[in-house]
């Protein structure tokens, strides 16, 4: 058995745990860490089927906070993470959000929420119907009762240009990523000793850090930790729309259960379906259906350029679900002495990743977070059975 010694070993070397081990090595040159990857190609990572977006329209101030650190952390992103992430720009389209209510209770939500990520430094403006239309007058708003669209720090951008720039600088100074898949880990008391992987390595480690995405179910479960995480399925469609072109149009997210944005000229779009839970880790057939079925009929009512609608390609991405409340599950598991998680983003771990790496670094390496406060989504609510809970989930 190949055994080495490394001060921090990281399960998962996606996005959110490149994003740790930059930060790690930024904070502590010189430490020694080792990312174990069992995928390197990412080809079923949720960072490389993401939609590559970023929002501060969250329910909870953390995210909002999480996210708005992540924002401005894209944008500036070459200046960052410096030469050694070898990315010039991540392209941050700034587009915004556009969340429509249907309902008064809905609209008072969203003037409430508004009201609140403003005051932690968001753009957030709450419209009704008339100026909807007078902003977007390609939509039709009979069955909209308010609309939030945040002007700054809400878009999307180069998803693997993201982990690409981190996994690289990381490795510029020193971390070091393993091609492996973990099958065990070696427990004493309440420290993990080691990570024993498929192709027979030993790693030992000062510190131990899940996040494995869908995977870290079973990661957390050969230390003892059951994790309310599971797989669902997203088909996301590629569609083009000769008559409603408008590649200013925002990320929206409509009352009717779907969401879509321009794409080169074509549009993404995606739906939730009616009978959503756990999905096979290797299921990944598209559903062709959801289109035609459930999201090409509301695309049309709330524009009647989407009459002529044709699919130009397809993906299915997994979610690593949190069944407790749709939020991350990030920190120290209470009663192990040095295994932490990072897991449970629901759909928004990509964003976030900038901050949630370098509170994970902080925590591993002080023993507690010196920038943001990410302790409100502690994994101590998953042992209470105590609901963190985000309304704004996409």
């Amino acid at each position: 058995m190949d055994r080495t010694q490394s001060d921090v070993v990281i399960i998962g070397g996606a996005v959110t745990g490149a994003a740790t081990a930059w930060w790690l090595m930024k904070m502590s040159p010189g430490l020694k860490v080792t990312v174990i990857e069992k995928d390197p190609t990412y080809a079923h990572s949720a960072t490389a089927l993401s939609v590559a977006s970023v929002r501060l329209q969250f329910s909870n101030p953390v995210n909002v906070e999480i996210s708005r650190f992540g924002a401005g952390f894209i944008r500036d992103f070459a200046e960052r993470i410096g030469p050694e992430g070898g990315v010039g720009s991540l392209g941050l389209k700034e587009n915004g959000y556009l969340f429509l209510s249907g309902t008064e209770d809905g609209a008072r939500t969203l003037g409430e929420l508004a009201a609140m990520q403003r005051g932690l430094g968001a753009t957030t403006e709450v419209l009704g119907p008339d100026a909807l239309a007078r902003r977007f007058p390609w939509m039709r708003f009979d069955d909209v009762t308010a609309g939030s669209i945040g002007s700054r720090d809400e878009g999307w951008f180069d998803n693997m240009g993201l982990l690409s720039g981190f996994r690289s600088a990381a490795r510029a100074m020193g971390a070091v990523f393993v091609a492996d898949r973990v099958t065990g880990l070696d427990c004493a008391g309440d420290r993990v000793l080691a990570a024993l992987t498929e192709g027979g390595r030993r790693i030992e480690g000062g510190a131990f850090l899940c996040s494995s995405g869908t995977g870290s179910t079973e990661i957390c479960a050969m230390a003892g930790i059951a994790l309310p995480v599971e797989p669902r399925k997203r088909t996301v469609f590629v569609v083009d729309a000769p008559n409603a072109r408008h590649p200013e149009a925002p990320l929206i997210i409509d009352h009717s259960g779907i969401y879509l944005r321009p794409e080169h000229g074509a549009w993404i779009t995606a739906t939730v379906p009616d009978e959503d839970g756990p999905c096979d880790e290797d299921d990944w057939e598209p559903d062709h259906a959801q289109f035609e079925e459930l999201i090409w009929p509301k695309l049309y009512a709330r524009a009647e350029g989407f009459d002529a609608a044709k699919v130009l390609r397809l993906w299915v991405g997994h979610y690593d679900y949190n069944t407790l409340d749709q939020n991350a599950i990030l920190g120290r598991w209470p009663g192990h002495a040095n295994f932490h998680v990072a897991a449970g983003f629901s759909g928004h771990g990509l964003q976030q990743s900038p901050a949630v790496g370098r509170g994970m670094a902080e925590l591993i390496l002080h023993g507690g977070y010196r920038s943001l406060d990410l302790s409100p989504l502690g994994p101590e609510r998953v042992l209470e059975g105590r609901p963190f809970l985000e309304k704004a989930i996409v």
